[in-house]
């Protein structure tokens, strides 16, 4: 695999990740006893620290991608184990 496709898979992972550790850790004005800003969302967060949630998924896009190319290499899973029905029967057999 070339490292440039490597690259681009990490990406899509981290995309993903990034979307997927923005709920984790967030909590609101209420929850954390803090004045809210009039005109201000009930739901909007308190704490939000945009660098832990990019750690988060910078380690988190890491650790897929190098099961994913482990996967790659060493072929643990492929295509034709997702097949979870069978063959389509054949045109000769109906």
């Amino acid at each position: 695999m070339e490292w440039t496709s490597v690259l681009a898979i990490y990406a899509l992972f981290w995309v993903m990740s990034a979307f997927v550790m923005l709920p984790f850790g967030i909590k609101t004005h209420d929850e954390l006893d803090i004045e809210k800003v009039p005109g201000q969302a009930e739901s909007a967060p308190g704490n939000f620290r945009p660098g832990l949630v990019v750690l988060r998924a910078t380690i988190l896009a890491a650790i897929l991608c190098a099961i994913y190319v482990a996967n790659y290499v060493y072929g643990w899973i492929e295509a034709e184990d997702l097949n979870v029905f069978g063959e389509p029967p054949s045109a000769a057999e109906q």
